[in-house]
């Protein structure tokens, strides 16, 4: 059956309406934009980040532009390649020589920035720091923890109680630190082994500058300083990549994409991405809430119109996602699409006992957490109001307390506007982030929004423990037809990685992560 379509809405009428629903409906959001600070001095390349980077190692700090400053300090003992799949770097032997035993050896030669040796004993140290963490967002990656047992100074066997025949995968994210240096938190400071050192640091203004670590035990990176800036405002970061006083932009929207399209001195890089964003409901509801009925959360979806964000609002640069992870990351399949149906939004809503003006939802999300995001959100806003729904929008600057809001500890909402970055490039463990919760973990605030259902977590726990890979796919896809059944998010897309560089930059190659090698950057002047 074919219902009629709604007026289509073009994007300035979209815009229109996210600024009357802003007068209306955001409450004030805090925090005060940083601005440009000077050009570049000579060999000295400026990133402006849209995010804040409070730490130079990333146990909580999950954000993607992060892990291109963070692994130019410390490196893990694999990386994420272009194409997805495990590359060497601290560990010169990463093999599955049992069903629950990896034998790992370290390159020889490998050294800290103060000349210092990396040890088997500083992988045990990290991967106990991270275990240990609240709040970790790596940890909800690993089903169980690897226990590291030394055989000589280079080399160690990871074993465990169950099979886990992706630990190649998830150690591309366990950065390494000296063992006494380490800590079951964020750290600010301190040594690793990667191209750069650390100079300077303020977590509060979100700067930092690296120097050439020339101590380093790989080919010395191009670039003799990186300074690192926080500039939240869009706007503040185009003028000035315009101006020459930055180098690098991240996260652009499409309106300042066409500002820098043509320009001379700048060029545009993009790639297809492995993080997606959604609208994801509040799963610690309690059970006579009507986002515990499935049905409501579905009808919900179907008063989104994910077409016009896509083509309006969003204007091509995403892909509306067809299943519960990326399509990008090795293992997804498609589960369904978000279709746009008002009429039969309100029908569905009624039969759930839901009237018009019955329900009241807060919609939250932080600053930056995708391009457009704040027109994106009281674009929702109005096609919710459309079919009888209250809205009210709570957005928070970066830097803020959304963490807690996130672990049900800052106060109630309904619905976040989120992204998750999978560093590992294949599906299993985005879905065990997001979808592998237990009541354990749950009780610790562990989980992803409240999330846990029993039936998912088992399909992911025989999923991680098969060793057969043709096997461990089936439960793969099994497990994400299950999610979806479930129904975790009003819509969901997928943006590409973009970012903006001048062209004296040469040598930054984009991955798919929306990350790349700082060391491989060179400078034309």
């Amino acid at each position: 059956m074919t219902h009629p379509r709604a007026p289509r809405l073009s994007r300035r009428g979209l815009l229109r309406l996210g600024a009357a629903a802003a007068g209306a409906a955001v409450l004030p959001s805090l925090g005060a934009c940083a601005g440009p600070t000077g050009g570049p001095s000579p060999g000295t390349l400026v990133l402006a980040l849209n995010r804040s980077l409070v730490s130079l190692d990333n146990k909580l700090n999950q954000f993607d532009a992060a892990v291109t400053v963070q692994r130019a300090v410390r490196q893990a003992l694999t990386r994420i390649g272009p194409e997805l799949t495990p590359e060497p770097v601290l560990a010169d032997r990463f093999e599955l020589t049992a069903p629950t035993e990896w034998t790992v050896r370290l390159r020889e030669g490998v050294r800290y920035s103060d000349g210092s040796p990396v040890t088997p004993g500083d992988v045990a140290t990290a991967l106990e720091m991270y275990r240990q963490v609240s709040g970790s967002f790596l940890a909800t990656f690993f089903p169980e923890w690897p226990r590291v047992e030394p055989v000589d100074d280079r080399t160690f066997l990871m074993v465990t109680e169950r099979p886990l025949p992706v630990l190649d995968y998830l150690m591309a994210n366990i950065l390494i630190t000296p063992a006494a240096a380490n800590a079951p938190e964020e750290l600010q400071s301190g040594i690793g082994s990667g191209p750069y050192t650390v100079t300077a640091a303020n977590r509060g203004t979100g700067t930092y500058t690296l120097r050439r670590n020339d101590a380093y035990w790989g080919p010395a990176p191009a670039v003799r300083t990186v300074d690192v800036r926080f500039l939240p405002e869009e706007s503040s970061r185009v003028v000035s990549l315009r101006s020459g006083e930055v180098d690098v932009i991240d996260t652009i929207s499409p309106d300042s994409a066409e500002q820098l399209a043509g320009l001379p001195e700048v060029e545009m890089e993009s790639v297809p991405g492995t993080r997606i964003n959604q609208l994801f409901y509040n799963f610690r509801k309690p059970p006579d809430h009507p986002l515990s009925d499935v049905r409501v959360r579905e009808a919900l979806s179907y008063a989104v119109d994910g077409r016009r964000l896509v083509e309006d609002v969003l204007v091509g640069s995403v892909t509306p996602a067809d299943g519960v992870v990326a399509s990008s990351l090795s293992g997804a399949v498609s589960t369904g699409e978000y279709v746009h149906d008002p009429r039969r939004a309100r029908e569905m809503l009624a039969a759930a006992g839901i009237g018009a003006g019955d329900l009241n939802l807060t919609l939250i999300w932080e600053t930056g957490e995708f391009a457009s995001d704040t027109t994106v959100m009281e674009a929702v806003l109005q096609m919710l109001r459309e079919v009888g729904v209250g809205v009210t929008l709570r957005q928070f600057e970066p830097g803020g307390d959304i963490p807690l809001w996130r672990q049900g500890r800052g106060g109630d909402w309904d619905v976040i506007g989120n992204g998750f970055a999978t560093p590992t490039g294949v599906a299993i463990t985005s879905l065990q982030g997001m979808y592998g919760g237990t009541a354990e973990r749950e009780e610790t605030r562990d989980t992803y929004h409240g999330y846990v259902v029993p039936e998912v977590t088992d399909l992911l726990d025989r999923a991680y423990a098969e060793v057969d890979a043709e096997a461990r796919q089936a439960l793969v896809a099994e497990a994400q037809h299950a999610v979806w059944r479930t129904w975790p998010c009003m819509w969901a897309f997928v943006p590409n990685s973009v970012l903006a560089r001048r062209r004296r930059v040469r040598g930054l190659a984009l991955e798919t992560t929306n990350c790349y090698d700082l060391a491989a950057v060179r400078l034309d002047g």
